[in-house]
């Protein structure tokens, strides 16, 4: 059965063109600077900082279904409401006595064995939202009822001392960077490496780059300020471009925009160049139709994309990858019951995923159980902020009040120590 990229609902698909034109805007209002074929929003610091540690927000756009990505085989609701996409329990793998993943998922099996993969099942926004726009935005805003409009990660890399480097935050591919990122602190975004470099110049004494270099050393405009900072985050990326190969380990990397873009974050963190926030978003997973089973359907691909390019990046790593944290979310979950499309309408609550340093491995939820019936949702036990919380306060050790504006997170668990 062939799997149209269209098979979603058209709040979501007018949702991408709208991405696309809000980045034109932003241009349009001077607020960001373009390098190459790079774009720096905000550049407002001096760039370089030493990483306190990298987290790395991947973004599955289009609500997931994290009970297809996470079963609870152990809640018999589960096999009753989807007689033909449910996954049977003994094809699950590092099954326990309740959840078990999809076996797509098999390339992340050496984070499991190693304590190093954790999911926090029932998670998600603390209020129902099942609009595709106003779940992203309040997901990452991550500010319900404050008067704040910044993104959560923005508000992360402006802390530790307001002069934030534009290279603290990087978002990897070619449409527009994720409102988590909207706000004063800069931030970098690009779909390679290789995109951030200074239009036309061909090496590092190319004649048309001292001359522009040369004509905005003494302006002291605002745009004077952004384009010397501009010059000197090419210079800072000149260095990833020539230093060692792009994957010395050869790790094989899965065809597509989704292998690509965490290979060029393994070549960011590999450059130690000061970037302590890399997002990533992958789409396609507004599945109201052709979600299938374990041998066909849309999430049967996406489930295998995905665990292969994590996979593959902590593989790329290797020991640096003890330096970096991954957590992937979704806007809201998927129904209960399937529908007669083999596919799921929107839900409620949802899977996260947690992986790599600091993480504290194995399944986590205060399951709420299910109900079998038309517009039944998996409901919310566990507010999404105290899991991002936890990341937060373990990997950078700073204030969770100031990132996550009048929230008390509960304990999680997820992260050692935390």
């Amino acid at each position: 059965m062939t799997i149209l990229e269209n098979d979603c609902c058209e709040e979501y698909a007018a949702l991408a063109t709208s991405r696309r034109k809000l980045l034109l805007g932003a241009l349009a209002a001077g607020t960001t600077t373009v390098i190459g074929d790079a774009v720096m929003g905000t550049a407002s610091a001096a760039a370089g900082r030493k990483a306190r540690g990298v987290l790395v927000v991947l973004s599955l756009r289009g609500a997931a279904d994290g009970m297809s990505l996470v079963v609870p085989h152990g809640d018999p609701v589960y096999y009753e409401a989807r007689p033909r996409i449910g996954i049977p329990k003994e094809q699950l793998i590092a099954a326990d006595g309740f959840f078990g993943m999809h076996p797509a998922l098999t390339p992340l099996m050496p984070l499991w064995s190693t304590g190093k993969l954790g999911w926090v099942h029932a998670s998600g926004l603390p209020a129902p939202n099942r609009s595709h726009f106003s779940a992203m935005e309040a997901l990452e805003d991550a500010a319900p009822g404050s008067a704040t409009r910044t993104g959560w990660l923005n508000r992360l890399i402006g802390m530790p001392d307001g002069d934030a480097s534009p290279l603290q935050a990087m978002n990897i591919g070619t449409g527009v960077p994720p409102a988590a990122l909207a706000g004063p602190a800069p931030y970098m975004n690009a779909s390679r490496v290789e995109d951030i470099r200074l239009a036309g110049a061909k090496t590092a004494n190319d004649k048309r780059r001292r001359s522009l270099e040369t004509l905005w050393a003494k302006q002291r405009s605002p745009l004077g300020d952004a384009t010397r900072r501009a010059f000197s985050v090419v210079q800072t990326f000149e260095r990833i471009n020539r230093g060692p190969a792009a994957n010395p380990n050869a790790v094989a990397y899965p065809k597509g925009d989704l292998g690509k873009a965490f290979g060029n974050a393994a070549r960011i963190v590999r450059g130690d160049v000061g970037v302590e926030v890399i997002t990533i978003d992958y789409g396609k997973w507004d599945m109201h139709s052709g979600l299938g089973d374990l041998s066909w359907g849309q999430m049967l691909e996406n489930a295998t994309e995905m665990s292969a390019a994590i996979a593959a990046f902590f593989a790329d790593l290797g020991g640096l990858g003890d330096q970096v944290t991954l957590v992937a979310l979704s806007e809201f979950g998927r129904r209960v019951q399937e529908n007669i499309n083999m596919g799921l309408d929107h839900g409620y609550g949802n899977v996260m995923m947690v992986a790599g340093a600091g993480v504290k491995g194995g399944y986590y939820s205060k399951w709420p159980g299910l109900t079998n019936e038309l517009d039944s949702d998996l409901l919310v036990t566990t507010d999404y902020r105290s899991v991002l919380a936890e990341v937060v306060a373990g990997r950078f050790g700073v204030s969770t009040a100031s990132v996550f504006p009048g929230f008390v997170r509960e304990p999680v668990g997820v992260m050692l120590g935390q």
